[in-house]
């Protein structure tokens, strides 16, 4: 279980505040989809949990263990994994390097093919191939998500999966969160305006200008967000599209 209390995070010197005073917990394997505005923190809140970002004010704890000022080593050995909107290129390693780095370990043929199987790319095609700038954004974003299931944590987050990939591959997405979960017994937190994404959560928090606005289950929550696509009611100053 996730716990977060308090959690302030401000720039500027304190002159611009992020997040304001979040408080929310994760429970074990649930699946949660944080949406809301462009601008209003949820990458930021994302990042201040897999510990890319400090935080101003506040605590976290993982497990009941106070992890605030673990390292992001620390929380990626404690159980958290984080995908980037926009994955990291790697020069010189390959994709079969990529995925054992991520677990610490050798891993043997049959299940690095199955990983890359899952996420729509032909093994004999890439497990031998670097990670460079000859992938496509989709075809980095596909092999961050199989790297993520090879590491098969307690607690996933995912900053925007959708992010420049195509039909297909999204529609894989959907299958994957599903075998993701159904594997690790985890904890999914999904950044997204998506729709289907959305449709699929145990329970929607929506963060607007650094507050959360509203959350609770799918059915309560995700009726009010698609009423009006150009004002959220829970939503501070722009609505959201999800339709993008």
């Amino acid at each position: 279980m996730l716990e977060l209390k308090h959690i302030c995070v401000d720039v500027d010197d304190g002159n611009k505040e992020i997040l304001k005073d979040i408080n929310l917990t994760i429970k074990d394997h649930e699946f949660v989809v944080i949406t809301g505005p462009n601008g209003g923190g949820k990458s930021t809140l994302a990042k201040v949990i897999s510990g890319l970002m400090p935080l101003s004010e506040g605590q976290i704890f993982l497990d009941g263990v106070d992890i605030t000022n673990d390292s992001i080593t620390q929380r990626a050995n404690a159980g958290i994994s984080f995908a980037f909107q926009q994955p990291v290129r790697f020069k010189g390693i390959t994709v079969r390097d990529l995925l054992e780095l991520s677990v610490g370990e050798k891993i043997d043929e049959n299940r690095l093919c199955l990983y890359l199987h899952d996420v729509g790319l032909c093994p004999k095609d890439y497990i031998d191939r670097d990670v460079d700038g000859s992938l496509s954004g989709g075809e980095i974003k596909r092999i961050e998500i199989a790297m993520i299931m090879a590491r098969k944590t307690k607690l996933t987050l995912f900053d925007e999966p959708e992010a420049g990939i195509d039909l297909w591959s999204f529609n894989n997405l959907i299958d994957v969160f599903g075998k993701l979960q159904k594997e690790t017994k985890g904890s999914i937190v999904v950044i997204s305006h998506q729709e289907r994404i959305l449709n699929i959560a145990d329970r929607i928090i929506v963060l607007s200008e650094g507050k959360i606005t509203a959350e609770g289950a799918k059915d309560e929550i995700l009726p009010q967000l698609l009423g009006d696509q150009m004002k959220c009611g829970f939503c501070i100053g722009e609505g959201i599209d999800f339709n993008e």
